[in-house]
């Protein structure tokens, strides 16, 4: 049986390292399409502008990898992987706000989207944020040189999941 899986780059590519997310699942859906497959697995590939995009997309999935922005100190370029689940954050604070060092700049943070989709019987079985630290989001930006050199390393974070996740099937 083959899991099924969910990469989400969230961001806009108009807002400098905002677009990471979107580069990342660029990156991911053209490794798994071009002769430089490196998994055996297929993912469902997602662009999309604000975490709440994810409620009826990722219903039904074994494994949802959300790919974004974050801003908590860290040098640019830095890629974090955490497991949703396991990332409780303070009470009151969303896990958007504690990985950005400040509110997010979306809407909804990720780990509200979990928990209403969790309410209404659609989440998800796993939830696995790749974040990467970006540093500039003035408009019209390009991704800074950091975060560029950055999509590579997350992309192959992303493809090492969806391997995982067919071994498991």
């Amino acid at each position: 049986m083959t899991r099924r899986v969910l990469v989400a780059g969230i961001g806009s590519e108009y807002r400098g390292d905002d677009g990471v997310g979107i580069a990342v699942v660029r990156r991911v859906e053209h490794l798994q399409s071009g002769a430089e497959s490196q998994t055996g697995a297929a993912a469902t590939i997602a662009p999309l502008s604000d975490p709440l995009d994810l409620l009826g997309r990722w219903d039904g999935t074994d494994l949802a990898i959300v790919v974004d922005a974050t801003r908590s100190g860290e040098p640019a370029g830095t890629v974090r992987t955490r497991e949703l689940e396991t990332f409780d954050p303070p009470s009151g604070e969303s896990s958007s706000a504690r990985l950005n060092g400040r509110a997010s700049t979306h809407g909804l943070g990720l780990d509200d989207v979990l928990r209403l989709a969790r309410s209404l019987g659609s989440a998800p079985g796993r939830v696995v944020l790749v974040g990467v630290e970006g540093s500039a989001f003035g408009l019209g930006e390009d991704l800074s040189p950091a975060v560029a050199a950055a999509v590579q390393e997350a992309a192959q974070a992303v493809l090492d999941m969806i391997n995982e996740a067919d071994q498991c099937a």
